[in-house]
């Protein structure tokens, strides 16, 4: 099979602007040649009349299959990139956990040795950073021993180990965070918010220096809050109210529930909302007792009834989602349009990174998925090779 060329046909074909029926997809050296309507000659893959989509853009992820990116192992990596593509995900964002200085520098050292060896699964868009510039009050399940301020020595000490990172996940109303926002913006890094109790007073600041996206939305947040008797809005009224603030949800149905996925898009809309996964180590295993973060030194968790726990259930501990999951529960739970929910998963995140990705369109990397009604992965195409077939 000539890997420089695909041709799909019989295939309802999900564009920005609109649902093509009965179309085909010429790729030609990793870019999509053409998109038409009608079947064309040389078919190498018969949609069957399923979907095909971008590729999912997983802005948040730490691992899967048994791995985590912080086990510092070249395989590890590698295996969750693999594991991830058979869900349909086909760009990412490895993602860390609060941790010790070195624990993170041996991380990135370990993303530089692994990102060129990546030619089966999720291609790796750069690493995102989550702590330990947290705030203490809204941890989760972020190891308590590595949260404190922002400190501007060993920040700068981690961007001039690596030149991989595109995110870093940080508690805006600690002291320093602001200046390290506006320090990341100026390198071409998005400042994003998480695991804060900022007030809507601080995060409008901080979004005027640089903090524009929210991590992991509703979770790990402050809402209104009363100090003294006075009502004060929060984090997730701000990301409200703040019209080019972008969010993103880990749309599980249980992190935030369907209600709340409904309210979310019906207040920022699709263009302002990304779908992650927050995946950990435990996503493709069986329920049961599992670490979040190192193997060797990570926090115990149990996964249970969908979902990754603290062992005494007080907070959830990432997920065990994967981006199919995530996609057929906004639709067939929340009630969001196909179109949409696609959209959420492709498009928006490709956009919020600043990728040429997400869109089904001539010139645009050629990464697809093919799914069915249920949104069963039947391909998973990257840069028009493909690396999972369900029939194979």
């Amino acid at each position: 099979m000539d890997d420089r060329r695909q041709t799909i046909v019989n295939a309802r074909i999900i564009t920005p602007d609109e649902l093509i029926d009965n179309g085909s997809v010429i790729v030609v050296d990793g870019r999509i040649k053409a998109v038409t309507q009608g079947r064309v000659d040389g078919a190498t893959i018969d949609a069957r009349g399923c979907y095909v989509s971008p590729g999912f853009i997983d802005l948040h992820v730490h691992g899967g299959a048994g791995h985590d990116f912080m086990d510092n192992d070249v395989e590890g990596f590698l295996g969750i990139a693999r594991f991830h593509a058979r869900h349909g995900t086909t760009a990412m964002t490895p993602t860390t956990l609060s941790s010790g200085q070195q624990a993170l520098l041996d991380t990135l050292t370990t993303y530089n040795r692994a990102a060129p060896l990546n030619r089966d699964g999720a291609q790796f868009l750069g690493v995102h950073i989550e702590g330990p510039y947290f705030a203490m009050t809204q941890k989760g399940a972020q190891d308590p021993r590595y949260i404190k301020p922002p400190d501007e020595k060993e920040y700068r000490a981690i961007l001039e180990h690596s030149d991989k990172i595109v995110r870093w996940s940080i508690a805006p109303e600690m002291p320093g965070a602001l200046e390290l926002g506006r320090l990341l913006k100026g390198k071409g890094i998005i400042p994003s918010i998480a695991h804060t109790d900022a007030t809507y007073e601080e995060v409008v600041k901080a979004f005027e220096s640089g903090y524009t996206h929210m991590t992991h939305f509703y979770s790990a947040m402050s809402g209104i809050m009363r100090r003294n008797g006075y009502r004060y809005a929060g984090v997730i009224e701000s990301g409200y109210l703040i019209d080019d603030m972008t969010v993103e949800v880990i749309a599980d149905g249980i992190h935030v529930p369907p209600p709340l996925l409904r309210l979310v898009y019906k207040i920022k809309g699709p263009r302002r909302t990304a779908l992650v996964t927050d995946a950990m180590r435990g996503a493709g295993l069986p329920p049961g007792e599992t670490v979040l973060g190192r193997r060797d030194d990570g926090t115990k968790v149990v996964v249970a009834d969908g979902v990754a726990w603290l062992p005494d259930r007080s907070a959830f501990a990432g997920s065990v989602a994967t981006a199919d999951r995530l996609v057929r529960t906004v639709i067939q739970e929340a009630g969001i349009p196909l179109m949409d929910a696609v959209r959420m998963i492709t498009a928006t995140p490709a956009e919020i990174m600043g990728v040429d990705k997400g869109r089904i369109r001539p010139g645009s990397d050629a990464d697809l998925v093919i799914f069915d009604e249920n949104i069963d992965i039947r391909y998973t195409i990257i840069g028009g090779r493909i690396i999972y077939d369900a029939n194979a």
